[in-house]
């Protein structure tokens, strides 16, 4: 049996071939930034003193990244980086979840009152200097869980998961409890499993987001041995514009130090890069599930 070719209108034809090239010219613009920090990073110290270099890398080297991978500084902060972003990661998504499971439950008694002081909290804080207070009251300044805790859980990750599980099947849900399992082990062992794409949404969020992390450094991370990479990076181009003399300081100079710049921004956006593709498909379908329905 012949399947039937349904014939697009002359519309349709057009929104799609609009469309991609809108989005065609989206993603050369978001590509392009990136593409001329890789270029420059790799290019020589005098094809970008004469501004010679567009994406294309001119009088290619390795020297500047030898240069960066030899300094004991970003190394430190890039491991600290590391350290930082797996332990916020795990914490922040178990927490996160053991509180979005509860919400999702329409029997859970104050279960809309507690969703809506959840809610709450997305809008209104503490404040900058309660909280700072706070974390010296409590003895956690130039500690780990310093960094960690300010970001440990966020709302809307909270409610975007509470939406996912909300759809779970209550039928698993019965039939696990049947079989003799406990509120926490129809958790682990049946909710979990059924929602690795909104897990793994959450793990791509909360690792760039402690990634990217530079003011709680700021903040709370007075010691340069605990800086993370993104706070090092911020001193290195606040250093290379405030510290010279401008009267002084050489063309040549403040092109070496664009050079060094654009090399930490390459190596500090790598791991991400690398990531994300494996976990592309979770995210689109954990973002696609996890809409907030109400």
């Amino acid at each position: 049996m012949k399947s039937l070719k349904v014939r697009e209108s002359m519309g349709y034809t057009i929104f799609k071939v609009v469309n991609t090239v809108i989005m065609i010219l989206i993603c050369l613009a978001t590509l392009y930034p990136f593409l001329y920090l890789v270029a420059q990073s790799f290019s020589s110290e005098a094809a970008i003193t004469q501004g010679q270099v567009s994406i294309i890398p001119k009088g290619f080297n390795f020297e500047t990244y030898k240069s960066v991978l030899q300094k004991g500084d970003f190394l430190r902060s890039y491991k600290n980086t590391l350290i930082y972003a797996v332990i916020g990661t795990v914490f922040s998504l178990v927490l996160s979840s053991c509180l979005a499971y509860p919400l999702s439950k329409k029997e859970l008694k104050g279960q809309k009152f507690l969703t809506k002081f959840v809610i709450f909290t997305m809008y209104f804080a503490g404040g900058l200097i309660p909280n700072y207070i706070l974390m010296i009251r409590l003895h956690l300044k130039n500690t780990i869980p310093g960094f960690i805790i300010p970001s440990l859980i966020g709302t809307y990750y909270v409610i975007l998961m509470k939406s996912f599980f909300a759809e779970t099947p209550h039928e698993l849900e019965e039939a696990g409890e049947l079989d003799g399992l406990s509120p926490i082990g129809i958790f682990i062992k049946i909710v979990i499993p059924l929602s690795m794409p909104i897990i793994a949404t959450m793990i791509l969020f909360n690792a760039v987001g402690y990634w990217n992390n530079w003011y709680n450094a700021f903040l709370y991370l007075d010691e340069k041995k605990m800086w993370p990479v993104a706070y090092y990076l911020k001193t290195i181009i606040t250093g290379a514009s405030t510290s010279a003399d401008p009267g002084e300081a050489s063309a040549e100079k403040m092109q070496i130090a664009a050079n060094i710049k654009s090399c930490s921004m390459v190596l500090m956006a790598v791991p991400i890069i690398c990531v994300y593709p494996f976990v592309q498909k979770y995210y689109v379908q954990g973002m696609m599930l996890g809409g907030v329905k109400e």
